[in-house]
C-alpha cells in the first residue's frame, strides 16, 4: 500500500473573459488598450455623473450657440452611455454634418437605418444628399414614404382632437409638415433634372416630382421656380414665366410692394420666418430671369447677392451680361454700356483673384469686354480704368479660420455644470 504513488493534480485551464472591456483587447498594442480603458473609464464616470437627458440638453445649448465642438463631445458621451439611442444617433449625424464630417455623418445615419429603417425621415433625408443618381433617389423615397405616413398620423390625431374637444390640451409642432415634404420632392426633381437627366422617362418623372411638391406647397418658392425652369427646358416659356413670378413674387420686395398692403404684411411675416432662397438658389433665379427677359427682377435679384457677397465672380458677370443686354434701350446706353464694363472688369480681376476655374464663363467675359471696347483699346485697359474708380469691391484678403476643438474631459465637465 505504501508504494503506490500519488496522481499528479491536473492544471485547471486559466479563466479568460468572455466579455467586457477586456475581450478583444488581445489582438490591439498596448497604446491601443490603454485608449480602451480609458474610453470605457470616462464613459462610467460619465454614465454616474450624468443622464442622457442632461448630455442632449447640453448638446442643443452648444448647437444653438453654434459650437458644434463642443456639442459633439456632448453628443459622444451621450452616445457612449446608449449607443443605440436613435435620438442620440440622428443628432450626432447632424453634428458631424454641420462640422464637415461626412464619412462619420455617413457611418451613424446607417447606424440608424439598421436599427429603426422605418421611423425617422431626417437620416434619410441626409443620406440623399451626399449620395448621387438612383442611390439618392432610393434614399429620398424612403424618407418620403415615412413623412407622408407620419404626416397622415399628425392628421388624424388633430381630427381626433378636434372631435374630443380638449380645451385643456395645448398645441404640439407638427413632427413634419407640407413644407418638409415639398422640399424632399425638390430634392428628387433635381436629380432627375442632373445627374440621370439622360436617363430613359427623366423629364416626366422630374415633372411628377415637381408636381407632388407643389401638391404639399402650393406656395413654395423652389417648387415653383422648378416648375419654371421645367417650362423654359421644354420650350413653354410663357408658362414658365408665370411660375418664375409667382416663386420671386414671395420674397423679392419690389413686388412685395406692389401687392395690397395687408397682403404685403402677410407675406413679409411669412418670408421672415421662411426665409428667402438659399444664396445658390437665388444665383439660379437671376439667371432664368435674364432667360425670361425679365432684366430689372434680375438685377434686383443680383444686387441683393452682392450686398450678402461681393466676392463670388457668378453675381459680378451676371450683372454685367444684365447691363450689356440693356445698352440698346433709348437714352440708357451709355449708362448700362458703362455699367456693364465695370461689373465685368471687376469680375474678370476677382476671376484671377480666386483663381476660379470656370475657362467658358471666362471666354464669355473676354468676349463682352473686347465688344464694350473703344477702337484701339486693349484690356490693358480695362485694368487701369477701373482702378481708378476701385472702391474697395472685394474686402480684405479671406483668412483661414481654424474652431478650437476642446479635448479635455475635465473642461467639459466644466461646461456641463454652468
Amino acid at each position: 500500500m505504501g508504494g503506490q504513488a500519488k496522481s499528479k493534480k491536473k492544471s485547471k485551464p486559466k479563466k479568460t473573459r468572455s466579455n467586457g472591456v477586456g475581450a478583444g483587447l488581445v489582438a490591439l498594442t498596448a497604446q491601443d488598450r490603454m485608449k480602451v480603458r480609458m474610453h470605457e473609464k470616462a464613459r462610467k464616470k460619465t454614465a454616474e455623473k450624468y443622464t442622457v437627458e442632461q448630455l442632449l440638453e447640453k448638446t442643443e445649448e452648444s448647437m444653438d450657440n453654434f459650437d458644434f465642438p463642443m456639442a459633439r463631445l456632448f453628443c459622444q458621451r451621450a452616445l457612449d452611455v446608449e449607443p443605440t439611442n436613435l435620438e442620440v444617433l440622428e443628432m450626432m449625424g447632424n453634428i458631424c454634418a454641420e462640422l464637415g464630417e461626412v464619412d462619420r455623418a455617413e457611418q451613424v445615419f446607417l447606424k440608424a437605418v439598421e436599427l429603426s429603417p422605418d421611423q425617422g425621415h431626417s437620416k434619410y433625408m441626409y443620406l440623399g444628399q451626399i449620395h448621387t443618381s438612383q442611390e439618392a433617389i432610393n434614399y429620398f423615397r424612403k424618407g418620403i414614404e415615412i413623412m407622408i405616413n407620419t404626416l397622415d398620423t399628425q392628421n388624424t390625431s388633430a381630427a381626433a382632437a378636434v372631435e374630443g374637444a380638449s380645451a385643456l390640451g395645448e398645441e404640439r409642432s407638427p413632427v413634419v409638415s407640407g413644407k418638409d415634404v415639398s422640399v424632399a420632392f425638390c430634392s428628387v426633381a433635381e436629380i432627375f433634372f442632373t445627374d440621370l437627366c439622360m436617363e430613359e422617362g427623366a423629364a416626366d418623372r422630374c415633372k411628377e416630382a415637381i408636381s407632388k411638391a407643389l401638391e404639399y406647397d402650393p406656395d413654395s418658392a423652389e417648387a415653383l421656380q422648378l416648375m419654371a425652369s421645367y417650362l423654359f427646358s421644354s420650350q413653354n416659356m410663357e408658362e414658365g414665366k408665370g411660375y418664375l413670378k409667382r416663386s420671386v413674387s414671395s420674397w423679392l420686395p419690389s413686388l412685395n410692394q406692389q401687392t395690397e398692403p395687408a397682403a404685403a404684411a402677410q407675406q413679409e411675416d411669412e418670408s421672415e420666418q421662411s426665409g428667402v432662397p438659399p444664396y445658390e438658389s437665388r444665383i439660379t433665379t437671376a439667371k432664368l430671369l435674364i432667360e425670361a427677359e425679365e432684366p430689372e427682377m434680375a438685377m434686383e435679384v443680383l444686387e441683393g447677392l452682392l450686398e450678402e457677397d461681393d466676392e463670388v465672380v457668378q453675381v459680378w458677370y451676371m450683372l454685367g451680361w444684365v447691363c450689356y443686354l440693356q445698352q440698346d434701350k433709348p437714352e440708357e446706353e451709355e449708362i448700362f454700356r458703362d455699367s456693364a464694363k465695370t461689373y465685368l472688369t471687376r469680375a474678370k480681376k476677382l476671376y484671377m483673384k480666386l483663381r476660379c476655374d470656370d475657362p467658358p464663363m471666362l471666354e464669355h467675359l473676354e468676349q463682352l469686354l473686347s465688344k464694350l471696347r473703344p477702337e484701339g483699346a486693349t484690356a490693358d485697359d480695362d485694368d487701369e480704368e477701373d482702378e481708378e474708380e476701385e472702391d474697395g469691391v472685394g474686402g480684405p484678403p479671406i483668412d483661414d479660420i481654424a474652431d478650437d476643438f476642446i479635448n479635455s474631459s475635465d473642461e467639459e465637465d466644466d461646461a456641463m455644470d454652468h
